[in-house]
């Protein structure tokens, strides 16, 4: 019988560049600025071997979340127009919001949670984050499950 596969989150900068440079030669291939592996792993700067010894035990988180449905948590200040720039950003971005609930505002903050589902991103994951992190008085947005 085989061995249950275990697995962590780990935050990128924590990961030997091996892994990486895995993952940035897989994004290459996918986005067809690679065509080749070869083609994919000399631009990374790793061997062929390296490449297949870990691609498939390495995966971007974002990319585990694509096609689901994502709780994001929001802290955002209680402010007129806060809220509506941020599911703005989840419109535009292709994001289907399922839920919202929002607590009441307490020391001019409110924490809100929206429930998403996210197959029909145009963006990355992390780029709505970061435009929605953006947004003036949002104070932190972050998933929270997925």
């Amino acid at each position: 019988m085989g061995k249950t596969p275990s697995y962590f989150i780990v935050e990128a900068g924590a990961l030997p560049e091996i892994f990486l440079k895995v993952a940035e030669a897989k994004r290459l291939l996918e986005t067809g600025e690679a065509d080749t592996v070869d083609r994919a792993t000399r631009r990374v700067g790793i061997s062929r071997s390296a490449f297949y010894k870990y691609k498939d035990a390495l995966r971007p988180f974002n990319d585990m979340l694509h096609g689901r449905i994502v709780t994001f948590q929001v802290f955002l200040k209680d402010k007129p127009g806060v809220l509506s720039a941020v599911l703005n950003i989840f419109a535009q971005s292709g994001g289907n919001i399922l839920t919202i609930n929002q607590g009441i505002p307490s020391n001019g903050c409110a924490a809100v949670t929206i429930g998403a589902e996210t197959s029909g991103l145009e963006i990355s994951m992390e780029e709505m984050l970061t435009q929605a992190r953006n947004v003036v008085g949002v104070l932190r947005c972050e998933i929270l499950a997925g």
